[in-house]
């Protein structure tokens, strides 16, 4: 059986490749008469692409488009492997940030004993040390729902013991069979003074 001859994928071109891959347009790969320049080490202005590259080469930085959209499109003249690492920098700690945002649940009786208690309050405790949200609920089964102040005074006496570390977003309030209150993480000074 003889297969068809294969159709050739057409020219590679190393440097096309490297344009696709990389985020901004800089330098030569820059194809525009004009650019606009701006930042720190330039005076802001309108200059001819060869113009810019010769600046940036005086500088031994390099020319990048930072808002290509624009007419003529914008550029800045700086070291872009920095610029790059920078900008990975601040991605890298906004997700950190924003990965503290978890809810962890605690769950009571209205007949919940001490034990019980000190065990889940240590819980929430580290919960609210690592920047977690606690939720903390009493779920009512059957005919205990007539006891709603008991659960209160369970979701009270937990935000108390919690008051180092956590600070509640409100007080208990009843959905159903069961009565939440949710806890935040109080931002300890030791930790701005770490950032």
């Amino acid at each position: 059986m003889a297969f068809p001859p294969r159709q050739p994928r057409g020219n590679f071109n190393p440097r096309f490749k490297k344009e696709q891959q990389q985020e901004h347009r800089t330098n030569n790969m820059i194809r525009v008469p004009q650019v606009r320049l701006v930042g720190d080490n330039v005076e802001v202005g309108v200059y001819s692409i060869q113009e810019a590259l010769k600046m940036a080469q005086e500088q031994q930085l390099d020319l990048v488009e930072i808002s290509p959209q624009a007419d003529p499109p914008v550029c800045k003249i700086i070291d872009y492997n920095k610029f790059l690492y920078e900008k990975k920098k601040k991605e890298k700690e906004m997700k950190a940030k924003s990965k503290t945002a978890e809810v962890k649940e605690i769950r009571f009786t209205p007949g919940t004993d001490d034990h019980d208690f000190d065990f889940k309050a240590r819980h929430a405790e580290s919960f609210l040390k690592e920047g977690n949200k606690v939720k903390a609920y009493v779920q009512f089964k059957g005919r205990a729902i007539m006891f709603k102040e008991r659960g209160e005074l369970v979701l009270l006496k937990f935000a108390e013991r919690l008051a180092e570390v956590g600070q509640p977003e409100g007080l208990p309030k009843l959905e159903g069979k069961r009565m939440l209150m949710i806890i935040s993480p109080k931002t300890s000074k030791k930790k701005k003074e770490g950032a």
